[in-house]
């Protein structure tokens, strides 16, 4: 009967207007400004959690576009160093120019870069379909070879990731987020079954522990989690090197609290921006549960 409900409301708030899905959109999206998005990390610092920070959008090929998302993003920099925040930048290649070319993504991330290294701060190049992944694996290279700002993402539902990451040289300089994937991929590049592809996410957390990676866990599945927690007691891995990662908004039943006791990092990653609502109807198909949270909100108003 639930799950009746979850698909008769997802089906309903797309016909919805803008201006009534931003309800539902606030529990995902920081704003759509600067100014809405250093609010947040600021609330959420101040409850013990780091950042990091995404300005929403793909696929941009646009060049006087991509030069004011590169101008936002160096802004950010400025920003999170003024305010002395926690919190860094998670970049996807297609924003800044990679539809373009790939020396024109290169360039873009050089110039960020450049920005991350002046505020002492870090940079994320995000993962994107495996379309990408070749390019985005040899942007992170080409900028590593002369920076420890930055670090890639990993998904651990394409077949090729652990011999990725086995084949990076430097690895004493790798820092990388683990993800479990979201985009549509073929059978044949891609581990379509749900507990492959846990088994897979353990297999290349272990080999991070094993050699001293420093390692973003990105999950929500409390049962990965559970097992993430089996591995760290096993290696007795320093705190300080890995962090937990959850997007905004995502309930975690407990957790956040969980990781906090025990003394673990964790990384909130908060979008914001003008596209927030392509960003916020995926967000609730994937948890239409929403619907319950968002109404108890209402009545309490």
């Amino acid at each position: 009967m639930v799950s009746v409900i979850n698909s008769i409301f997802i089906a309903f708030i797309k016909l919805l207007p803008k201006s009534l899905v931003s309800i539902f959109a606030k529990q995902y999206v920081a704003g759509e400004h600067i100014d809405d998005v250093l609010k947040v990390v600021e609330k959420l610092n101040n409850s013990g959690y780091k950042a990091t920070v995404d300005i929403l959008g793909e696929h941009f090929s646009d060049k006087s576009e991509i030069n004011n998302i590169i101008s936002e993003y160096n802004m950010l920099y400025k920003l999170i160093k003024k305010n002395e925040f926690d919190a860094n930048i998670s970049i996807k290649p297609t924003h800044i120019g990679l539809d373009i070319s790939y020396d024109h993504c290169l360039n873009s991330f050089k110039n960020i870069l450049s920005n991350a290294e002046k505020y002492d701060n870090f940079l994320r190049i995000d993962m994107e379909s495996s379309k990408a992944t070749d390019d985005t694996i040899k942007i992170y290279k080409e900028l590593a070879a002369s920076s420890c700002n930055v670090g890639p993402v990993f998904q651990a539902y394409l077949n090729r990731t652990y011999s990725d990451i086995q084949n990076m040289e430097n690895k004493e300089k790798l820092n990388f987020r683990l993800c479990k994937g979201i985009y549509k991929e073929s059978p044949d590049i891609a581990i379509t079954d749900y507990h492959e592809v846990n088994k897979n996410y353990l297999k290349i957390l272990e080999y991070a522990f094993q050699h001293n990676i420093y390692i973003g866990i990105a999950t929500h599945d409390k049962t990965l989690i559970d097992q993430c927690y089996q591995l760290i007691n096993k290696y007795n891995v320093d705190s300080e090197m890995f962090e937990f990662q959850v997007l905004y908004g995502v309930p975690m039943d407990g957790y956040l609290e969980k990781h906090k006791e025990n003394n673990y990092n964790v990384r909130v990653y908060v979008p914001y921006g003008k596209q927030w609502y392509e960003y916020s109807i995926r967000r609730i198909k994937e948890n239409p549960n929403i619907l319950l949270y968002v109404l108890k909100n209402l009545f309490k108003q």
